[in-house]
């Protein structure tokens, strides 16, 4: 519609994965050379992931424009697929004959096998690409690893490359596909764009189109980075209905109301409760990498894969109830008089009311969740990028972390002392989520919209919810709570930390019995920690045990030597 208008051949911002549009930036081009690679070796996985919208099948697509002449591609679109179904549509796109009465597993594979071997034997490589593969079950992935079983003695008949999402990397470490992981020969994560290269993307496609015209300000390139986050299909869809506006409302070029409304257009309204939706995780990368010093707390480090752990949510037991809130403040006025006077000094001395806490930009509001779990995430190493809590949570599962939410109050995060996100309202505006970085007096310091904030507790106190998700590395096996007259390797566990706390080199009970003596200890514990004085080790109590003998472990208070 406002092609003609602004004088461009076609429409610029499509978002077709058309290779005349595809933007080399220095990460996409490394991308392709992964693929590129993937056609030369011999067997084996090359994996490409990459969140919704960065381009990974528009490489793809150019990656096709680049295949030898003595390669077949089997491309696999839609992988919703079983094991006879992903066989038999690798078949078809090798244009193996198979009846439609012999598709069981033996029989195709058999034909793909034969079909392999004379490939091979004409001197022709196959590889079979899959779209999308978040989506392959495991029995699938599994039957895919098997196909690369296919050999002579020279070398491999078949070469697998994966595209997919983020969680594609997540499941491949999985203890079940381990086999699959370690046939890997080459991996890349395509991130989004950064924002100069997001100005030089805008100016690709406007050029490839025919257009002439200077039709988005550096300005409105910054706008649009932000809101976007760098990821190109947004770019694509928000500058699309941006043109749009700009053709309706007679302009030349695109302004910054006509572009904040087109995004909301593609966005929608901003969500007033978390999770938050995926697309919109998508599009908060680049406003949360613009952000302070919260923001800039080892975002970029993942930690290896590790065991399965308990499950993510710990919920909060009878034994360990939530401590009543804190008293909002002193009742007595300092400023009274015992006769009641007040006098002129103290009043011109009254301190000036602190501001509430509130989101600086509430068309940004839409980024409290993923900014606050990747602050607390952040403050143990982990990289939970583009995540809300429930994904973060059962990312954390699979790296030996646990999750731990619950009502309660700050005397109750103050005895855990661990970095926490809390919910807080705001007087003119939605709630929002803040990452609790540290307690220390009547003050506290908090991570959100990118930077941190020194608040008081009053203030705190007056805007919490009260509602908090902390982060806590879990003891190997642990799955329950202890108490009176329990056996185990989770009680030799707890007699060990207690031992660890009272500067004992050998705790006294090797066996793993929890007695009365242990349960006396325990309250010791407790008591001294400021934890409800149960004798139970609950989800409380083994957050605090458990940051005994983990060093690295973030605090809310640095305790005194």
């Amino acid at each position: 519609m406002y092609n003609e208008y602004f004088g461009f051949s076609a429409a610029p911002f499509s978002i077709a994965p058309d290779p005349r549009y595809l933007f080399m930036s220095e990460r996409h081009r490394e991308a392709l050379a992964h693929l590129l690679y993937g056609l030369r070796v011999d067997g084996g996985f090359v994996l490409l992931t990459g969140e919704v919208g960065t381009g990974k099948t528009t490489i793809c697509r150019c990656l096709l424009e680049q295949v030898p002449d003595d390669c077949d591609i089997a491309f696999i679109l839609n992988p919703k697929l079983d094991t006879v179904e992903l066989l038999a549509t690798l078949c078809d796109e090798l244009h193996v004959p198979v009846a439609a009465g012999e598709r069981s597993i033996k029989v195709l594979v058999d034909r793909i096998n034969r079909h392999l071997l004379d490939a091979n034997a004409r001197g022709r490589k196959t590889v079979l690409i899959v779209d999308e593969a978040q989506n392959l079950s495991t029995e699938v992935l599994e039957q895919l690893r098997l196909l690369t079983n296919l050999e002579t003695h020279e070398r491999k008949l078949l070469q697998i490359i994966l595209l997919g999402q983020p969680e594609l990397r997540e499941r491949l470490a999985q203890p079940e596909l381990r086999q699959l992981a370690q046939r890997i020969v080459a991996r890349y994560h395509l991130e989004p764009l950064s924002r100069q290269e997001v100005g030089a993307y805008v100016n690709h496609r406007l050029a490839v189109a025919g257009g002439q015209q200077r039709l988005f300000a550096d300005a409105i390139i910054d706008r649009l980075y932000r809101l976007s986050g760098g990821t190109p299909r947004l770019i694509n869809v928000i500058c699309d209905r941006a043109l749009l506006g700009a053709y309706v409302e007679g302009k030349t070029s695109v302004g910054r109301s006509t572009l904040d409304k087109a995004a909301g257009e593609v966005l929608g309204p901003v969500p007033q409760a978390f999770p938050a939706r995926r697309i919109v995780l998508a599009a908060a990368l680049g406003v949360a990498l613009a952000g302070g010093a919260a923001a800039a707390l080892h975002y970029g480090l993942a930690v290896p894969a590790a065991k399965t752990t308990a499950s993510v949510a710990t919920a909060p037991t009878a034994s360990e109830p939530a401590p009543p809130a804190a008293p909002e403040g002193k009742a007595a006025d300092a400023g009274i008089t015992a006769a009641g006077a007040r006098p002129v000094a103290a009043e011109a001395a009254a301190p000036t009311p602190e501001k509430p806490i509130a989101w600086p930009k509430p068309d940004e509001h839409w980024l409290h969740e993923v900014m606050a779990v990747r602050s607390l995430f952040a403050q143990w190493g982990l990289d939970a990028r583009l995540m809300g809590i429930e994904d973060a949570c059962r990312l954390a599962a699979r790296r030996d972390f646990d999750c731990l939410r619950r009502e309660g109050s700050l005397d109750e995060l103050r005895a855990m002392n661990t970095p926490a996100i809390v919910e807080l309202r705001q007087p003119d505006g939605p709630n929002f989520l803040a990452t609790l970085l540290a307690l220390d007096g009547e003050r506290a310091r908090i991570a959100f919209a990118g930077d941190t904030h020194d608040v008081s507790l009053d203030a705190l106190r007056r805007q919490w919810h009260g509602t908090y998700t902390l982060l806590w590395r879990m003891p190997s096996g642990w799955h329950r709570t202890v108490g009176a007259g329990m056996r185990g390797s989770d009680v030799a566990w707890v007699v060990r930390q207690l031992a660890r706390w009272e500067g004992l080199t050998e705790p006294d009970t090797p066996a793993g019995t929890y007695t009365a003596r242990i349960e006396e200890r325990m309250r010791a514990f407790q008591r001294s920690t400021g934890l409800p004085e149960d004798g139970v080790v609950g989800p409380m109590t083994v957050v605090r045990l458990a940051a005994l003998s983990d060093p690295g472990a973030p605090v809310l208070t640095k305790q005194a030597q």
